[in-house]
């Protein structure tokens, strides 16, 4: 079994590093997409009713990282382990879900609660628990409703497809999904009820969308409202970076943590003070 994460002051300082690393190496190579892609693959084999999978990890695995779907990632594990070689102290599951919230930050996203604490894994799922672009609605309410998220989460996840392009190389699919593959934004939505529109992607899974009448809702909704696809979205990709995984604190900040650890000093100090006190007026008495 994975070792128990403590997530104390130097943890918590070690991820804000870790973070600025992120932010510096996303923007210097242009790697947001791949990073949000590791992230969501690293998550996205949770299983609701065996509580195997999830975020932990295990995507550094050969056995894993070999996957079809996982086609490409190796390039984003070897990214992360050049922050990891810099703050060894973080686990490479917070790190993958941390380098997916940076990535959705520093390309115009919302800011996602990301609260660390993840343990890592070397067992790996077997192949066949992430979505298959190929396929339509049946098959996305199967892999999501697995993981334990609703038509929602479906909808507002999808809309990371703003970010990126398809490989042919990894995915046999070819080309971007927006004009702009590098801006965090709603125009995936837009784009999507356009049509078929030239040099724009739509996978089957994309077209899926409008097919059914409570996922298109949501995409009617996110096409003209991008306050409400970003508040959503913030809070489905929250619920994949968690799933399986129950945090030993509520600390989620580098400063509450100074003030948690400042606070035990205080009292350690303050005892010290009682019992040198005490042994001098005992000192005194015995003259």
């Amino acid at each position: 079994m994975a070792l128990l994460v403590v997530v104390d002051a130097e943890y918590l300082k070690e991820v804000d590093k870790a973070r600025r690393d992120l932010r510096a190496l996303i923007a210097n190579r242009n790697c947001a997409p791949l990073m949000l892609r590791l992230a969501w693959h690293d998550a996205g084999t949770y299983d609701a009713k065996t509580k195997t999978g999830g975020p932990n990890g295990s995507i550094r695995n050969e056995e894993e990282y070999s996957h079809g779907a996982n086609n490409g990632l190796k390039k984003a594990i070897d990214f992360c382990e050049e922050v990891k070689a810099k703050h060894p102290k973080i686990t490479y599951a917070d790190l993958y879900q941390l380098a997916g919230v940076v990535a959705v930050e520093v390309t115009g996203g919302p800011t996602i609660d990301f609260v660390p604490g993840r343990r890592d894994s070397k067992i790996s799922p077997k192949e066949g628990r992430l979505p298959d672009a190929k396929q339509g609605v049946p098959h996305l309410r199967d892999i999501f409703y697995r993981m334990g998220l609703t038509d929602r989460d479906i909808v507002a996840l999808s809309g990371g497809h703003t970010l990126g392009r398809a490989h042919p190389e990894r995915s046999g699919f070819d080309g971007p999904w927006t004009d702009d593959p590098l801006k965090f934004d709603n125009s995936y939505f837009v784009e999507l009820l356009k049509g078929d529109y030239l040099g724009l992607l739509k996978l089957p899974t994309d077209k899926a969308l409008l097919e059914d009448p409570e996922f298109r809702r949501y995409v009617e909704l996110y096409a003209k409202d991008e306050d409400a696809f970003f508040r959503d979205y913030a809070e489905s990709h929250k619920k994949l970076s968690e799933l399986g995984f129950v945090p030993s604190s509520k600390v989620t900040s580098v400063k509450d943590g100074t003030i948690l650890a400042q606070g035990a000093v205080g009292v350690v100090v303050t005892a010290a003070v009682v019992i040198l006190s005490y042994l001098y007026e005992i000192r005194k008495r015995g003259k």
